[in-house]
């Protein structure tokens, strides 16, 4: 993969007495940002490409249309898929009531989307009652009232589920059950269902089923083929994966990135 340029430029972002800042930056497909940490809470959104960022807890997809919280201090990385431009708003953890608690996907809206623009030229240095202090405090409004949206995959910490988990996301067309990784390990069905569950916080067939979904997301950003994400991700048909993708995401795939 391709390096990511260093992240001291992060710091005076994280550093500035103002209570947000917004850093702009491109990263050409296949970029990939190694593990790190930020002292603010920050939100990741990309006005092009697609962000798929890792975390030892999970796993989130970010389109265009959508942008990731992540709370201060969580590890992560960062990969491209496509050219991405990226827009990371940097907050203050307490800055204003109502921001996210945990690390989640949320959408971007027409008005959010123009205030992070519109944040990326404004200095650090900008007057109390300016133009500029009025866009980041609509900012800061704007984000603690944004929906989340279910875009987040949990990962398990043992080392046989995430085994499973890594299996699942390699060949998520394939159709192994909970008995045959039972085998595989030498333990109980029954054992491994309620570890995953304890886990994850989700049945073995659920996680599978986010799990196809979140792949799938990518392939549709690129603008693939409904039908062709749908069978090689284990569907039988265009129309199941479609009235699964509808029940989970409450619209339809050909709407999604619209």
């Amino acid at each position: 993969m391709i390096p990511s340029p260093p992240h001291d430029v992060h710091v005076r972002y994280e550093q500035t007495p103002m209570p947000v800042a917004v850093l702009a930056a491109d990263y050409p497909s296949g970029a990939w940002v190694a593990p790190h940490t930020h002292r603010r809470a920050q939100l990741l959104y990309a006005i092009e490409g697609v962000m798929l960022i890792e975390a030892q807890t999970g796993r989130w997809v970010v389109p265009p249309t959508r942008a990731v919280w992540l709370d201060a201090g969580l590890e992560h990385t960062v990969r491209m898929s496509g050219n991405v431009k990226m827009r990371t708003v940097f907050v203050e953890p307490g800055t204003v009531d109502h921001l996210p608690s945990s690390s989640c996907v949320v959408e971007v809206h027409a008005l959010l989307r123009e205030l992070i623009l519109a944040a990326v030229e404004v200095p650090f240095d900008y007057a109390p009652g300016s133009r500029d202090a009025l866009i980041m405090h609509l900012l800061l409004a704007e984000l603690a009232a944004i929906p989340r949206l279910p875009l987040y995959l949990p990962w398990p910490v043992d080392t046989r589920l995430r085994t499973i988990c890594d299996a699942i996301m390699g060949a998520p067309d394939q159709a192994h059950a909970v008995l045959d990784w039972a085998q595989a390990f030498g333990i109980a069905e029954r054992t491994l269902h309620r570890q995953f569950h304890r886990e994850t916080g989700m049945t073995f067939g659920r996680w599978r089923q986010h799990a196809r979904l979140f792949l799938a997301l990518e392939r549709l950003a690129h603008g693939e083929k409904i039908v062709d994400v749908a069978l090689d991700h284990g569907y039988t048909s265009q129309s199941a994966f479609a009235a699964m993708f509808k029940k989970h995401f409450g619209i339809a795939p050909s709407m999604f990135y619209r």
